[in-house]
């Protein structure tokens, strides 16, 4: 564990003793509603990092590597995107990946837009997003987050 996730560990058991002190009856029951939400999203996570697995096995580096490359920038751009919006990946595997997207060769662009899809975009997830926020919100918050990356994405290729 690193010391920054051992500060924020500290700090939010710190505010929960303080919590509890202030008021036990509030902190139980606030603890009690974030088990049950828990309880009520665990089956659809296990579903997301089943389906993760899946697609990542589907859909290994090197394949991507072969597809994005051998496009024009605009078209592998678009593709890297809409490749990242279906797979979503942790942040710390993610920026490993991108290094190898790029050590095999891949623009810098279509390999920022597929970072920023993979961590911003999530059709994976949008069954969940959609049942806990709606969706409306959902469906605008993904839209804005594909458009963004690809602007991120095309702002990356002006600045590298």
């Amino acid at each position: 564990m690193d010391i920054f996730t051992l500060i924020i560990w500290i700090i939010t058991f710190s505010f929960l003793v303080f919590s509890f002190f202030k008021d036990r009856e509030k902190t139980k029951k606030a603890l009690q509603m974030a088990f049950r939400m828990g309880r009520r999203m665990a089956l659809s996570i296990f579903t997301i990092v089943i389906t993760i697995g899946l697609l990542l096995t589907l859909l290994p580096p090197e394949r991507i590597a072969s597809f994005v490359s051998g496009q024009h920038v605009i078209t592998a751009t678009l593709g890297a995107a809409l490749i990242g919006t279906v797979t979503l990946v942790p942040a710390f595997i993610a920026f490993p990946l991108i290094g190898t997207l790029v050590g095999a060769g891949v623009h810098i662009v279509p390999s920022v837009a597929f970072l920023t899809t993979l961590t911003m975009v999530g059709v994976v997830t949008l069954p969940l997003e959609r049942k806990e926020f709606g969706t409306k919100f959902t469906v605008v918050r993904n839209a804005a987050s594909f458009v963004a990356a690809v602007l991120i994405a095309l702002l990356m290729g002006v600045i590298v």
